[in-house]
């Protein structure tokens, strides 16, 4: 078996233990923080990347599957549960370990559902808004198909900001912190900056080994024939549909994994997250890296992101992203320098449609 696939992996491993000591002996330890946050997001593009690089679907919806997983991650964990505390069904789920007894900063007493049942529901709910979201959908191709992600990213985008229970413009704040391993919480606590990043880092890590896996399996080769061919595929055996529909729930389930941990790190959510900008911002972070190249896009995303957290765009964030799209197109139009390329892409589900 070939090293050279996984060695990204053992470079995201090696930098998750290494960079805090170092950034903290040269008193760069403040760097962690926007690296941390680069990690989630850089996990939601890899998703983008599965399903734009392999299945060859481009979606535009990408920051309303993180913004549904931050949300309802982040709404579970903060009901408070107190006034059913005697009910036999919160006496059954505190014995089976599934709620939390904490404070609110009033010093008011809350129970609530574990981070970790509040992330499998959110998780769930993703995946199943995905599945249904995707049957109909994924019929369409090229421009069609990313105009129908568009429209449910916008929905998502005014659901959450409309929607009273869930902060409307303000958002949700003070979701509780998510313990991974006893010691290990995720939370942005300055003294837990250098246990998060490693975290995050490990945790991206552990998807790109799931991806990479993937795409060297049978499941991986029907994806790329489908990718270079949709008819071709079909006709080869390949249930391009089923394949469609699975990647794109792959797609949906990183990405609300992502939302889910920076939400829980951040301590808070707000509509921001599902602007449609963010879907666009992990289109471009997808073709710089390449279509079908998950170190590239791993690469684009991390740095990136970790610019436009750092504030060096300031206030042309949000432009600097569509420049780069454009000048990807304009440059790399055949993707020789990362794989295949957006603009081609482009060109080969036009002529599809």
């Amino acid at each position: 078996m070939s090293i050279k696939p996984y060695l990204p992996v053992i470079a995201l491993a090696v930098c998750a233990f290494l960079l805090p000591p170092v950034l903290t002996a040269a008193k760069s330890a403040f760097y962690l923080t926007q690296l941390t946050m680069s990690a989630y997001y850089a996990l939601a593009s890899l998703g983008l990347c599965a399903l734009m690089g392999y299945a060859g679907q481009i979606s535009l919806g990408q920051a309303g599957f993180f913004a549904i997983g931050g949300y309802a991650s982040s709404f579970i964990a903060t009901r408070n549960l107190q006034a059913i505390a005697s009910s036999p069904l919160a006496k059954a789920l505190d014995l089976a370990g599934l709620l939390s007894r904490g404070t609110d900063p009033y010093g008011v007493a809350l129970l609530s559902l574990s981070p970790w049942v509040s992330c499998i529901l959110a998780v769930l709910l993703a995946a199943a808004v995905a599945a249904l979201i995707g049957m109909p959908v994924l019929k369409l191709k090229g421009h069609y198909l990313a105009m129908a992600t568009l429209g449910f990213g916008l929905v998502i985008e005014k659901v959450v900001r409309g929607t009273k229970a869930l902060g409307a413009a303000d958002g949700l704040s003070n979701v509780p912190g998510f313990p991974i391993l006893p010691g290990l919480v995720v939370t942005g606590g300055k003294a837990a900056r250098a246990s998060n990043f490693t975290i995050s880092w490990v945790v991206l890590a552990l998807a790109l080994l799931a991806l990479v896996n993937l795409f060297r399996s049978r499941a991986g080769r029907a994806l790329r024939a489908l990718h270079d061919g949709e008819e071709a595929a079909g006709a080869n055996g390949v249930d391009t549909s089923r394949y469609k529909l699975n990647v794109f729930i792959l797609g949906a389930v990183f990405a609300a994994v992502a939302g889910v941990l920076l939400t829980h790190y951040n301590g808070s959510i707000g509509p921001g997250e599902a602007n449609v900008m963010k879907s666009v911002r992990y289109v471009a972070i997808v073709s710089v890296g390449g279509m079908a190249n998950l170190t590239g896009t791993l690469i684009a995303g991390l740095l990136l992101n970790f610019l436009s957290l750092r504030g060096i765009f300031g206030s042309l964030d949000d432009a600097v992203f569509g420049i780069v799209l454009i000048f990807v197109m304009m440059l790399a139009p055949e993707g020789k320098a990362f794989g295949h390329s957006f603009s081609s892409f482009l060109r080969r589900k036009g002529r599809a449609g």
